[in-house]
């Protein structure tokens, strides 16, 4: 790992990640957690399968720890939004075991979630919740878990390409802005996303009006072919 992007993360995501066999980074994760650790909003386009999941997640929890060890961690710090109930789930088994080794809480909530979670996740909330755009709505008018979301630093939206075409990116746009007044401050945005046509476009749909996003592509399947591009407002933006 002393050359790849991996040895730039705190000892604690490195030994779970050397627990779980992963020695390199991958293409993208080699573009994406140097610009995720500066606190870039970024887009992230790589093919299924090529590790966009680490690439988002490990540099998000790394400044976690980070920001716990500052004591400036308190309620949910990470919304990791997706457009599927079943991608939630899957995403849970992925990711739960992680947390448990780095003692960061992740949980889901979303439709099916039983009161009783719910409940729990209103007394006492996880530092990453894993939603849907749906949910993400309904909570923001919740009294008790809307004051949970004042301490979101990070948003991560998982097939953020699928949500930008149809009116459930309108839902999820609204529901950022929401956040953003809630929380008081601009929060990192990271954007997931197969192969796409028009990076640019997703790009400014996933940061909003007026703000920079830099969009990082790997295109694994064709020997290896990067390139990193930052999309800035336009002057009518501004």
């Amino acid at each position: 790992m002393r050359n790849s992007a991996f040895s730039t993360l705190k000892p604690p995501v490195l030994q779970r990640l050397e627990k779980e066999g992963f020695l390199e980074a991958s293409p993208i994760q080699e573009l994406a957690i140097p610009a995720i650790l500066s606190g870039e909003n970024v887009l992230l386009i790589a093919p299924t399968g090529t590790g966009k999941t680490l690439a988002a997640i490990l540099p998000v929890l790394d400044r976690l720890i980070e920001a716990r060890a500052e004591g400036k961690s308190r309620g949910i710090s990470v919304l990791y939004v997706t457009p599927l109930r079943a991608l939630n789930r899957d995403l849970l088994r992925r990711l739960e075991e992680m947390g448990n080794d780095l003692d960061i809480k992740i949980q889901v909530r979303h439709g099916d979630t039983p009161i009783s979670a719910r409940s729990r996740q209103a007394k006492s909330p996880p530092d990453v919740m894993i939603t849907t755009p749906e949910t993400l709505q309904a909570i923001l008018i919740g009294k008790r878990m809307k004051e949970h979301l004042r301490s979101v630093r990070w948003v991560v939206v998982d097939e953020v390409h699928e949500l930008a075409t149809d009116e459930r990116g309108v839902q999820l746009s609204f529901a950022l802005e929401r956040l953003l007044e809630l929380t008081g401050v601009e929060f990192q945005r990271i954007g997931l996303s197969a192969t796409i046509g028009e990076p640019e476009r997703i790009g400014q749909f996933l940061v909003g009006s007026g703000r920079r996003v830099t969009v990082l592509r790997s295109d694994e399947t064709r020997g290896l072919q990067i390139s990193v591009r930052s999309v800035h407002p336009s002057s009518g933006d501004q």
